[in-house]
C-alpha cells in the first residue's frame, strides 16, 4: 500500500473543489457532484458561450485503469446518440494530467427526487415509458447500461428524460450503424481476457460485480459477466418501475401492474421481457386498459377490464336501464 503525502492530499482536495482549467477553453462555474471514479463540474465553454458539465477523474490513477474507463465511457456515449442519452461534446486532459470529458449540462431533478412530487401513478408510469426508450436504443446498438437506478435518471423541467452515468456500460456486440468496433472496445468482439481486466480498457473479468444492490439482476450480482444481455437491464428497469409504483401506506399495487413488475424482475432471465420496448408496451397497455403480456386474462378478468376501461359508458347505460325499469313499473295501467 502506498501512502499519499499531506501535500498530495491537499492538492486532491483543491482539485476536487475547483479543477485547474488552464490551457483549456473552459472556465469553472461550480461543482455539480461526484460519484464512483469522477467528479462533475459546471464549466463554461468560452468558444461557444455555453455551459456544459465536465467529468474529471478525482482519484489517484497511477495504473491508468480509471483513465481508460473514463475515456471508454465517453466513447460509449459518443456512439449512442439519442435524445434520452446525454451527449458528449469534448474530451481532453487538464494541466495536472487528469483526463476529462464534457457533456450536455442537464437542468432538472434526479428521478428519486422527482418521484416524490409526481401528481399521480399514471404520471409516473408515463415517465417510465420514456426511460425505456433510450435504454432500448442503447440495446439496439449493442450497449448495456448495467447500473440503471433512479439516481442515474434525470427529469428535465418539461418532463424530458435523460439516462446518465454509463461508466460501467458493457458492449455486447459491435454494430455497423453505431461503429462500435472491437479495436475501440476489446470486449465487443470477444469475452474479456485477464489483460483486459488489468488494463481497464475492456470489460470486467468474470467474478467482478458492477452495479447497485436492489437494482441489478441476479446473474449480474453473481458476477456472470459473459452471460449478461439486455435482460439484465430489463431487471433494473423493473426495479425502477417498482420504485415508481410504490403504493401509499395502506394501499396495494394493482394486480396487473404488480404482474408487470414481477415479470420484469423474474429471477430467471428467460422469464423476463424480451426487450425494453416490450416492457414499455405492457406499461402502456396497463394505463390504457388493454391486454398485457404479464397478466393472462379469463372471461371475467377481461370483462372487468373492459368495464373499468369504459366506466363512463357503462354508468350511462346502467342509468338508462334503471330509468326504463322505473318508467315501466310506474306506468299507469
Amino acid at each position: 500500500m502506498s501512502w499519499l503525502s499531506d501535500e498530495a492530499v491537499a492538492r486532491l482536495r483543491h482539485s476536487a473543489n475547483e479543477p485547474d482549467l488552464s490551457g483549456t477553453p473552459y472556465r469553472f462555474a461550480g461543482a455539480l457532484g461526484r460519484g464512483g471514479m469522477g467528479a462533475v463540474f459546471l464549466v463554461e465553454d468560452s468558444r461557444l458561450a455555453r455551459r456544459v458539465a465536465m467529468k474529471v477523474l478525482d482519484l489517484p490513477d497511477r495504473s491508468g485503469d480509471l483513465e481508460a474507463r473514463l475515456l471508454r465511457e465517453a466513447r460509449v456515449l459518443a456512439q449512442i446518440e439519442h435524445p434520452g442519452i446525454v451527449p458528449v461534446h469534448d474530451v481532453g486532459s487538464l494541466a495536472d494530467g487528469r483526463v476529462f470529458y464534457t457533456m450536455k449540462y442537464v437542468e432538472g431533478r434526479r428521478l428519486d427526487e422527482w418521484a416524490g412530487s409526481a401528481a399521480s401513478l399514471a404520471e409516473r408510469l408515463r415517465l417510465f415509458e420514456k426511460i425505456c426508450e433510450p435504454v432500448a436504443f442503447a440495446h439496439s446498438r449493442g450497449v448495456l447500461h448495467r447500473d440503471l437506478k433512479p439516481p442515474n435518471v434525470m427529469v428535465g423541467p418539461f418532463g424530458e428524460v435523460l439516462v446518465m452515468d454509463w461508466g460501467v456500460a458493457k458492449i455486447i456486440r459491435a454494430t455497423t450503424g453505431a461503429q462500435v468496433a472491437s479495436t475501440q472496445f476489446p470486449d465487443a468482439a470477444a469475452p474479456p481476457s485477464a489483460s483486459d481486466s488489468k488494463s481497464g480498457a475492456g470489460d470486467t473479468a468474470h467474478g467482478s460485480v458492477l452495479g447497485t444492490p436492489g437494482f441489478m439482476a441476479p446473474e449480474q450480482a453473481r458476477g456472470e459477466v459473459a452471460q449478461l444481455d439486455s435482460r439484465a437491464d430489463i431487471y433494473s428497469l423493473g426495479a425502477i418501475l417498482k420504485f415508481l409504483a410504490a403504493p401509499a401506506a395502506g394501499e396495494k399495487t394493482p394486480r396487473r401492474l404488480a404482474a408487470i413488475i414481477t415479470k420484469a424482475m423474474a429471477q430467471d432471465a428467460q422469464s423476463r421481457y424480451a426487450s425494453a420496448q416490450e416492457l414499455a408496451s405492457d406499461v402502456a397497455g396497463y394505463l390504457d386498459g388493454l391486454p398485457i403480456i404479464a397478466y393472462p386474462e379469463g372471461f371475467f378478468g377481461r370483462a372487468g377490464r373492459l368495464i373499468a376501461r369504459n366506466r363512463a359508458a357503462v354508468v350511462l347505460v346502467l342509468a338508462y336501464l334503471v330509468m326504463r325499469i322505473v318508467l315501466i313499473l310506474w306506468r299507469p295501467r
